[in-house]
């Protein structure tokens, strides 16, 4: 789904993908938010949308409380499966790959 972000008195369209909450960590449940455009895309995105600060960036996406999963898809980001997710970033040259060992 392509979706108008505002940013800096612009308006761009973005891809933005979620998948749903269910990765666990610290007695929360969690989602990945992702670009398959770009990451200034998403970073505009998150900023405009859902106020998560730009330091919270994991290196190819960001972390989203299931407290926000709502909010992001009725800002525009399209629900996907997690492989679906992986797929599409990767497709993008977008995925940042963890050095192996950590």
């Amino acid at each position: 789904m392509r979706v108008f972000v505002r940013h800096g008195g612009q308006t761009a369209t973005v891809s933005v993908l979620i998948d749903s909450p269910v990765w666990p960590w610290r007695g929360r449940r969690w989602s990945h938010l992702v670009s398959d455009v770009s990451y200034e895309e998403l970073h505009a995105f998150v900023a405009a949308e859902l106020g998560i600060p730009r330091r919270a960036f994991q290196g190819d996406h960001y972390d989203i409380p299931e407290d926000l999963y709502d909010v992001a898809v009725a800002a525009g980001a399209e629900p996907v499966g997690a492989r679906e997710l992986l797929s599409r970033l990767l497709a993008a040259g977008l995925r940042v790959r963890k050095p192996r060992g950590a």
